[in-house]
């Protein structure tokens, strides 16, 4: 492996090669882009069906048979419609002919301005720094179920099989290390398709062992207001624990934070609104059946006490080899999960240190090495340290705080609101120069002001299940 030679990432390439550049360059000057309304669709997958799915039998069995489906139907809508919204946002000022908005930031930029960047930067970046966090706390959840799987297959269930999740950790940081060198987003495609693949096999084996557990035992103990006051709860907390599962069910749906990001994949013909509906349209639709699947048939089969996680809670047992072959198929997922939400920080970090310090050749500069079997790679070395810098970072935070149920809530609820409602609603507003006190006006203002309040008592119960949380936590064995 030696380096070729180092070019600066600014390159005269199109002033060179004007015939090339038609050829191979989109309409901005880039490359040139290639991804379909598949392609968008199996990134969305991937960044909507995640660890949100393993909580969703236990947020059912805090609301009930009434409000548990009626709010992931209300969510799956809200999502679309609000996604819908987004994807005409991508060019401006018109959505088919106008230039071009790389990132969400952009795109809030272009059509709000003012402190709504501001505020936009600090919800969806911090937002994916939540889900790296969520992710890698998951992921070795599943790593750890593997092998207390095989340990109570060997001696039996009342076996104390205790094994510390922090080894797990350092093992999937290390695997994120290595992928967190794709240069970006549009390098994606094969890492997303496989996990969108992963994500529909443990969800589908999720399902089907609830429903032989339902067929052969019977129906546990349900409720039409799920968890029930003074059997299975205080009545403190089932308000905390039902606004806990608003929580996790908002996290199970968040992904507006890397649409645009998923758009800018897309080849111009046809328009990439047109494709983005079509693949929403698809993502959110073929997600929501197995949320549907999972978190309703997982309540049938564990009733009012279903675990947080339904594949590593130990709700079932065996067989124990399909048990390892669902966690394994989580932990790959995850792994390219970790990369989509990822690769959207990384991507702004970078192009801001470029602007900030156009003159740094170690930020600057890329250096192509020849690798055998694999062709040319762009290494640049600020890229290798501070994407290394984040990943650890990452988890060590998820070494100290890991907690399945509350930290996705957490999550969720800090990013449906203002990601996946306000903004897509106030651009829509801005961009169709919507009267005020119109109808529509209204009814867009009113479902961002409930969007709200939602979110907030989301917090309020994920805050307090993690303060709990951090008061009876008791670490693995090592």
């Amino acid at each position: 492996m030696a380096a070729a030679h180092q070019f600066p990432k600014t390159s005269m390439y199109l002033d060179q090669n004007p015939e090339a550049a038609l050829k191979n360059f989109d309409d901005d000057g880039r490359e040139k882009r290639t991804g379909t309304w598949v392609t968008a669709s199996a990134h969305i997958i991937t960044a909507v069906i995640g660890s949100g799915v393993l909580s969703l039998a236990w947020a059912i069995a805090q609301l009930g048979w009434v409000a548990g489906p009626a709010v992931l139907v209300a969510f799956s809508m809200i999502t679309y419609l609000t996604a819908t919204l987004l994807a005409d946002c991508y060019r401006s000022p018109d959505p088919v002919t106008g230039k071009r908005n790389y990132t969400y930031m952009d795109v809030v930029k272009a059509h709000l301005g003012g402190n709504n960047v501001k505020f936009c930067g600090l919800a969806q970046y911090g937002n994916l720094v939540g889900v790296s966090i969520g992710y890698t706390i998951t992921a070795s959840i599943s790593m750890v179920a593997v092998k207390r799987s095989n340990c109570f297959h060997k001696y039996g269930h009342d076996a104390d099989c205790n094994p510390s999740q922090y080894p797990f950790m350092i093992i999937y940081a290390a695997i994120q290390l290595i992928l967190s060198q794709i240069p970006n987003f549009h390098k994606l495609s094969f890492l997303s398709i496989i996990a969108a693949v992963m994500s529909f096999a443990y969800a589908a084996i999720g399902v089907g062992l609830s429903i032989a557990r339902v067929v052969g035992d019977g129906h546990a103990r349900t409720t039409l207001t799920g968890a029930t006051i003074g059997v299975d709860v205080t009545g403190q907390e089932k308000i905390f624990k039902a606004f806990q599962a608003l929580g996790d069910i908002a996290f199970a749906y968040s992904y507006s934070m890397v649409l645009v990001e998923i758009q800018d994949t897309l080849r111009s013909n046809p328009a990439e609104n047109k494709a983005m509906k079509k693949a929403s349209f698809v993502g959110i639709t073929t997600t929501s059946l197995f949320y549907i699947l999972c978190g309703c048939v997982g309540y049938a089969a564990f009733g009012n006490d279903a675990p947080g996680n339904f594949l590593t809670g130990f709700g079932f047992y065996e067989p124990f080899w399909l048990i390892d072959f669902a966690n394994v198929c989580i932990v790959v997922h995850l792994v390219g999960a970790y990369q989509v939400f990822c690769q959207p920080f990384y991507g702004f970090v970078e192009k801001w240190c470029n602007k900030k310090w156009p003159e740094s050749t170690f930020i600057t500069t890329e250096h192509v090495i020849n690798l055998p079997f694999n062709g040319e790679y762009q290494l640049n070395y600020f890229r290798l340290i501070w994407r290394t810098v984040y990943v650890i970072l990452t988890a060590v935070v998820a070494m100290i705080f890991p907690f399945f149920n509350d930290f996705l809530g957490l999550i969720g609820a800090a990013s449906f609101w203002p990601l996946t409602v306000y903004f897509p609603v106030e651009m829509y507003i801005a961009r169709t120069k919507l009267p005020r006190f119109s109808s529509t006006w209204i009814w867009l203002k009113t479902l961002s002001w409930a969007c709200l309040v939602i979110s907030l008592i989301a917090a309020a119960g994920s805050i307090q299940g993690l303060a709990q949380d951090v008061k009876t936590y008791k670490p693995f064995k090592s």
